[in-house]
């Protein structure tokens, strides 16, 4: 049993933050809350995200899991506007997710949870904690966009970097500490990305603050709150590895 009273801007947080890496996904229905955790089909990017029972007007589920699919719920979600308050309701009978704005209604069929991964989450040693606006990163994106399809993120004890490099032009955006909201890095770390999974995960962040954590070519960790802080999401970005 699932069902659910909902503002549409805290589905469509939820939806945009999964979306950008897969079409389906795996949403474990609790009497907490809701749970998702997928990696895109490259495996190079990973989303752990929670919605809290606090981000719905009203929620009452058992423990079940089920398969959507996000780019049928995004299509849908873009004839609600933000303050629109979504229906969800779990159809057994049918197997179907009933999803009402106002006075329209989509009966969605669903997927079959056993076929979707559950990927398991990687224990990652990343010494460096790096709070920022996601503005400010994506300036640095759009800059190195013009130059390289991957760019360099680094950090030391008194500032954090992002530079990318490409054939005749070059890219730097360095924020000392005392611009950041907090930066903690005992050691110097470095790694190397994909330019485009990292500008995608950055463009669907819409909270004051980034809590990047960083290693020595590791992944990136970026934790984030969604729907006004009732739900909270963690991208990890593969790096990217620098043949010699």
């Amino acid at each position: 049993m699932f069902k659910a009273r909902i503002k549409a801007e805290s589905l469509k947080d939820m939806i945009d933050v999964a979306s950008i890496l897969v079409d389906e996904a795996k949403f474990r229905m609790t009497p907490d809350g809701i749970y998702l955790r997928s990696v895109d089909p490259a495996h190079v990017g990973m989303i752990d995200m929670r919605l809290g029972k606090k981000a719905f007007e009203e929620y009452e589920a058992e423990e079940m899991e089920l398969g959507i699919d996000l780019e049928k719920l995004s299509d849908l979600m873009k004839l609600a506007s933000s303050q629109d308050i979504i229906e969800l309701n779990h159809s057994e009978k049918e197997n179907r997710l009933i999803i009402k704005i106002n006075n329209l209604t989509r009966r969605m069929s669903l997927i079959d949870p056993s076929g979707i991964t559950d990927p398991k989450m990687p224990s990652l040693d990343l010494p460096a904690e790096v709070v920022i606006k996601p503005s400010e990163l994506m300036r640095g994106i759009r800059a190195s966009e013009a130059v390289s399809d991957h760019l360099t993120l680094s950090a030391n004890s008194e500032r954090f970097e992002l530079s990318a490099e490409g054939d005749t032009d070059t890219v730097n955006l360095t924020l000392p500490k005392e611009l950041l909201p907090s930066l903690n890095c005992p050691e110097e770390v470095k790694s190397l990305f994909s330019l485009d999974y990292f500008s995608d995960m950055v463009k669907t962040i819409k909270s004051e603050g980034i809590v990047i954590h960083l290693g020595n070519d590791f992944p990136v960790k970026m934790e984030f709150d969604i729907a006004e802080g009732e739900g909270h999401a963690m991208y990890l970005l593969a790096p990217r590895i620098e043949s010699e």
